[in-house]
C-alpha cells in the first residue's frame, strides 16, 4: 500500500520552530511534486505549499510565505519558522502527481496527519 508519513515535533510556542518530514513507502517521492496541507478545526484543508520533482522549485501560500520552506532529500521537509496560533492544525503531506498544485482533488495520496500546535 503507497501512503505518505509525517514526523516531526508537534508543540510549540509563539514565535517558535518546527519541522516536520514526509517519507513515502511503496514508492520513491523523489518522482513526484509533493505538497503540504493543512485543516484547522472548522475549516476546509487549505495547501501550504509545494515543490516539485524536477527541479525543486516550490510555490507556498501567502500565509505562509517566508515563514515555512520545503525542502527536499531523502524525505520532504517543511520547515516552519515564527509560528503563531493561527497555524495551528493538521498538517498533511500529499503526493502522486508530476506537477505542484495547491489544490487537494489534485491528490489521491496522502500522509495521516499530524497536530501541529501553537499555544503559550
Amino acid at each position: 500500500q503507497v501512503q505518505s508519513v509525517e514526523s516531526g515535533e508537534n508543540f510549540v510556542q509563539p514565535g517558535g520552530s518546527l519541522r516536520l518530514s514526509c517519507e513515502a513507502s511503496g514508492f520513491g517521492l523523489r518522482y513526484f511534486a509533493v505538497a503540504w496541507f493543512r485543516q484547522a478545526p472548522g475549516k476546509k484543508r487549505e495547501g501550504v505549499g509545494c515543490i516539485s520533482s524536477w527541479d525543486s522549485s516550490t510555490i507556498y501560500a501567502d500565509s505562509v510565505k517566508g515563514r515555512f520552506t520545503i525542502s527536499r532529500g531523502a524525505t520532504v521537509d517543511l520547515q516552519m519558522d515564527s509560528l503563531n496560533p493561527e497555524d495551528t492544525a493538521v498538517y498533511y503531506c500529499a503526493t502522486d502527481q508530476d506537477f505542484c498544485s495547491l489544490f487537494p482533488a489534485d491528490y489521491s495520496t496522502w500522509g495521516q496527519g499530524i497536530q501541529v500546535t501553537v499555544s503559550s
